[in-house]
């Protein structure tokens, strides 16, 4: 990427911004404006359970912190809080034997791999999956049928049901009409989402190796990229997660150090459905909904259909992502 490109970027970003508190009103309504997001790490107890910050920001004249349970990987939005300031360091040494931290480690474990860094796989207390669908920029409408298919067919079974949402900036700016339908299918308790930061613009070249391709692309800025998606997420109302997926599922070592220096831990998958890759028990299963995947979107449509006798029976459910992670590191030396 040149210097005009992250010229171009940042001029977006401020766009962006002047859209989500100025201009916004369809988009951000009655959001109230967020002021100097940063990174920012303490300890805070709040009933009688100690979080970790990870973000600070103002809002409505209050500081407010972005929190992040170590041992259920729940996020959560803390204000009028009393917070011990706490370094990065200091945070891992208290919290070591926490869930979190145990799948950050294994998270940096995985990153020398090109493609497919980070945790992979839940545990499952029972048969079932953990669904992410990734809504990359498109000017296609959201695969609604993926969201509808699920609630009528775990109905009376599992509700809300859980799913994870690997989301982009630019998508946000794009899809308006399909980010509030979910949120209403939220309001209803029919799906409970986990919204992953998937990155702002989702850079990718169709010539470029992938040594350079997607955020391995020269000049890429990491602070944007993270931070302006989890700025653009609480604009609309949501809470971002502790996870992050790459775009294409494209790493290497570099790129995930710092990643993970935002307190963020790499989710990838073990199946890929439009890549012909099977789920098993506790597989991250990756899908697009955001009209780009068809091949994928059928055959998870044609996944449910030919497990409907054991979701019927309970024998295979679908799993928050926070909780499946939490469980699989629950217990990890």
């Amino acid at each position: 990427m040149n210097r005009y490109n992250i010229i171009v970027n940042r001029l977006t970003f401020c766009v962006i911004i002047c859209c989500f508190l100025i201009i916004g009103a369809n988009v951000c309504a009655a959001q109230e404006a967020i002021k100097n997001y940063t990174v920012y790490n303490g300890l805070v107890k709040v009933q009688g359970t100690e979080l970790l910050v990870i973000r600070k920001m103002e809002k409505a004249g209050k500081v407010v912190y972005l929190t992040v349970n170590p041992q259920t990987l729940a996020t959560a939005l803390t204000a009028n809080a009393i917070v011990r300031p706490m370094d990065w360091k200091s945070a891992k040494a208290y919290f070591q034997q926490a869930p979190y931290f145990k799948a950050y480690d294994a998270a940096a474990k995985q990153a020398l791999a090109l493609q497919d860094a980070g945790v992979t796989h839940g545990f499952p207390k029972d048969k079932g999956i953990t669904l992410t669908i990734d809504l990359c920029p498109s000017h296609k409408p959201l695969d609604r049928i993926i969201f509808t298919s699920l609630i009528k067919e775990f109905a009376k079974i599992e509700q809300p049901v859980p799913v994870a949402l690997s989301i982009t900036g630019r998508w946000m700016l794009t899809h308006t009409d399909d980010l509030n339908w979910l949120k209403e299918l939220v309001a209803k308790k029919e799906i409970e989402i986990t919204w992953i930061d998937h990155s702002f613009n989702h850079h990718v070249s169709p010539t470029a190796p992938l040594k350079t391709n997607f955020l391995l692309e020269p000049g890429t800025d990491m602070n944007f990229e993270i931070l302006g998606t989890e700025l653009a997420m609480l604009q609309h109302g949501l809470v971002p997660s502790v996870f992050f997926r790459f775009p294409g599922l494209v790493s290497d070592q570099r790129v995930v150090d710092k990643v993970l220096a935002y307190g963020i831990i790499p989710i990838g998958s073990d199946a890929w459905l439009a890549k012909g890759q099977k789920p098993a028990a506790g597989s991250i299963v990756l899908i697009h909904g955001n009209g780009n995947e068809p091949l994928g979107v059928a055959d998870f449509i044609k996944l449910l259909k030919s497990k409907s006798t054991e979701v019927t029976s309970k024998q295979w459910l679908m799993y928050d992502l926070s909780e499946s992670i939490a469980d699989e590191f629950e217990g990890v030396k």
